[in-house]
């Protein structure tokens, strides 16, 4: 039971400073790559290539004066930032990184909390997340701050709607809520059972809910096209235009750390997660831990890639308006949904 309760703990430090790292360094590889789109020298003063530029961004935001603004409300401004940190980094806890490993006689498994409910768990944390940006834009005093909140919290739920009808269609071809079911769902790349070879990644079986979630993403996490909650040119930052200090870098790094955490979901939901072509071959010809320390770096890659779309398509597409944006979540996510839903179902009762 201890040595159980040690593992875990060393497994959260470990995933809580990775994803640390990767949500720093994925502001350093945002500003490079829009230097890039935009034919411009990107960061290239602190460090060799200007790689230290995310320590000193984090060293300014630790060291600058903390600004409270004339609010009635300190505490639930101190508090808003906090929840969208905290909540930001609990999804993780869900996530298989991968397949168990043996160490020492121990087998360890790559996922701090293995439940049966890991989606509906993942859902609950990200809808408590929106509190942490309405209660600081409620809290801060300010009438832009508070159109920015209202905005992030409409914007939310109304794409939770469509996620999670889209995640409906995964769960009946899968039949489990949890993520390491969904993932060892897709094992491998081909799918030899059945009279017919077919890809087992669930991005060729669920193509619709893939799209539909790959958009609802975008909107979670309040990046372009829709980061109407902080757009600069109407509402000066949305609902961290008071902030100052770490608390405002709270605020920006948890966006960092939800696109990371929704790359890792994708990846994980639609695109096999640690599993990749001919792992079984390695794993039984080779070694075991090798196959699976293979199949953590493959999940790795697939986040990194999905992190580099988010950047791509952040420097490369337009703000939409805001009725466009809920046009778009009420009028043709959710109905696509529900589509995608009848679709599935259908087809599973015909192969049945």
């Amino acid at each position: 039971m201890a040595t159980t309760l040690i593992i875990k703990l060393i497994l959260i430090l470990v995933i809580f400073g990775i994803t640390m790292f990767i949500a720093l360094y994925s502001t350093f590889a945002e500003r490079v790559i829009a230097a890039y789109f935009q034919d411009r020298l990107g960061p290239n003063r602190a460090g060799p290539g200007g790689l230290l530029q995310p320590l000193a961004d984090g060293v300014k935001m630790f060291t600058k004066e903390d600004f409270i603004p004339n609010t009635p409300n300190k505490f639930l401004f101190i508090l808003g930032p906090g929840i969208a940190m905290t909540t930001a980094l609990m999804t993780s806890a869900v996530i298989p990184w991968g397949k168990p490993i043996n160490l020492f006689g121990y087998n360890i498994d790559l996922q701090v909390a293995d439940i049966n409910i890991a989606i509906l768990y993942v859902f609950g944390v990200i809808s408590i997340g929106v509190y942490g940006i309405m209660i600081g834009g409620w809290a801060s005093n300010n009438k832009f701050s508070l159109l920015g909140a209202v905005r992030a919290s409409s914007q939310m739920i109304s794409y939770e709607v469509a996620m999670g009808l889209s995640i409906i269609a995964v769960l009946m071809v899968v039949g489990s809520l949890s993520l390491k079911d969904i993932a060892n769902y897709q094992n491998g790349f081909i799918d030899w059972n059945g009279k017919f070879p077919f890809f087992s990644w669930l991005v060729f079986k669920q193509p619709i809910a893939f799209l539909i979630f790959l958009i609802c993403a975008f909107a979670e996490t309040n990046r372009t096209p829709f980061d109407l909650p902080e757009c600069e040119s109407e509402l000066v930052g949305g609902y961290h235009t008071e902030y100052s200090s770490m608390k405002l870098g709270f605020f920006l790094f948890s966006e960092y750390v939800n696109m990371f955490i929704s790359s890792t979901i994708i990846s994980t939901l639609f695109f096999g997660g640690y599993n990749y072509p001919f792992q079984d071959y390695v794993a039984n010809s080779i070694d075991y831990n090798v196959a699976a320390a293979i199949g953590v770096a493959v999940l790795f890659a697939k986040i990194f890639f999905f992190i580099f779309f988010f950047m791509w398509v952040r420097w490369t597409l337009p703000r939409f308006r805001y009725d466009q944006l809920m046009n778009l979540g009420w009028k043709i996510l959710i109905p696509l949904a529900i589509i995608n839903i009848v679709l599935t179902g259908l087809g599973i009762i015909g192969l049945g």
